[in-house]
């Protein structure tokens, strides 16, 4: 995410060194009473990982965290944080069954080393790219979300709009070794993504299903939405995200393109505080419960957006409207007048599983991502 050419239109609102400020302190409070990785909150604490689980998919949420909190303040004990935490990442690095590698390796190593320099922090991301471009599957072009690579049809088949996300680290190993093999697996997913995911109103299902033998497509789906045919809010966020990157990447119009399309569905659609429902097509609205970490995400991605977007009057209106979320998160929706152990309080992890209002670890990350997107738009950011 890497948003210099933005430098000349960032103006920060008067909350905006508030925000990271607290932002900073929480996690160095976090830092000092974690023993394993965050993921969410009950009762106003953290629920922690299983330690065996080597940060699970949110490791690298927490160590980005770190990460962002030494390039706000320059202390080099964050550093040293980041790298303890980071460590526990390590043992991920030979698996084979989960997309999620990307999340936990550009966040944990990628940032740190685009902030430091150690070329140290490299290798071991250099080393899961490799590792996650084997979940490519040539027949049907897309990477598999889940479980091992011989498992059951059901699993080989099923693609979802959160490894829109981690795309960027095959993109990033593929210029860092002049590999192109890289570069065309991410590619080719994302253009799966685009036929398969989107539908003609601009809103996403949540997952698609393919005969993983013949590549063939067998029908939309979802995990974490409400339904095959309804739009979940973080998984839109996701592919407004993802689809940047695609674009900083490739120079494809398409991905540039498909940005475009999915926040145009999105605007009209958030209510007055701009934070989403957990679901755009939930029944329940206006009394269904929303998602701050979509917001956050999405926030995110629409700077991220701005920042290769090719109009600048289009990337003035990206970056008004992340601001615009930003605000109101943090007036609304932040815990600075709580004793809540997350930055961010009503995210919902997964409401079909009966998951809801929690502080949420990704919800966390994307809004000190965001909130140093617009304090130091000249640092290189993954």
């Amino acid at each position: 995410m890497k948003n210099q050419t933005l430098s000349t239109l960032i103006n920060p609102s008067h909350w905006l060194n508030d925000a990271i400020e607290f932002s900073i302190a929480k996690t160095r409070d976090n830092l000092a009473h974690l023993s394993s990785f965050p993921e969410r909150t009950e009762n106003g604490q953290w629920i922690q990982t299983d330690p065996n689980l080597n940060g699970w998919w949110v490791g690298g949420h927490w160590v980005g965290l770190l990460w962002l909190a030494y390039a706000a303040t320059g202390d080099v004990s964050l550093t040293l944080a980041a790298r303890d935490w980071a460590n526990r990442l390590l043992p991920r690095r030979p698996e084979l069954d989960d997309h999620d590698l990307g999340f936990l390796f550009e966040l944990g190593f990628v940032l740190g080393y685009q902030l430091t320099g150690d070329e140290a922090l490299k290798q071991p991301a250099l080393l899961v790219a490799s590792i996650l471009s084997q979940r490519f599957n040539p027949r049907g072009k897309f990477i598999q979300a889940w479980g091992l690579l011989d498992a059951s049809p059901e699993l080989r088949g099923r693609t979802i709009m959160d490894t829109m996300m981690n795309l960027d680290l095959l993109f990033w190993a593929g210029k860092e070794i002049n590999d192109p093999r890289y570069v065309e697996i991410a590619s080719a997913h994302a253009h799966t993504t685009l036929k398969y995911h989107l539908r003609p109103d601009n809103s996403t299902s949540h997952a698609c299903d393919f005969n993983p033998d013949t590549g063939a497509f067998i029908k939309q789906d979802t995990h974490q939405g409400m339904s095959a045919t309804s739009c979940w809010s973080r998984g839109q966020a996701w592919g407004v995200y993802g689809f940047a990157d695609c674009y900083r990447a490739t120079g494809d119009p398409e991905f540039l393109n498909a940005s475009h399309r999915l926040i145009e569905y999105i605007w009209p659609r958030l209510p007055t505080d701009l934070i989403p429902f957990w679901d755009f097509d939930s029944p329940l609205i206006p009394n269904d419960v929303r998602d701050s970490s979509a917001a956050s995400i999405l926030a995110a991605g629409l700077l991220n957006l701005a920042s290769v977007e090719n109009d600048p009057k289009l990337a003035v209106l990206w970056r008004d409207r992340a601001v615009n979320i930003l605000d109101s998160l943090w007036k609304n929706y932040s815990s600075r007048d709580t004793k809540e152990a997350s930055l961010l309080l009503h995210g919902t992890r997964s409401k079909p599983h009966n998951m809801m209002d929690h502080g949420l670890i990704y919800g966390d990350y994307y809004f000190v991502e965001a909130l140093m997107r617009l304090s130091k738009p000249e640092l290189t950011i993954s």
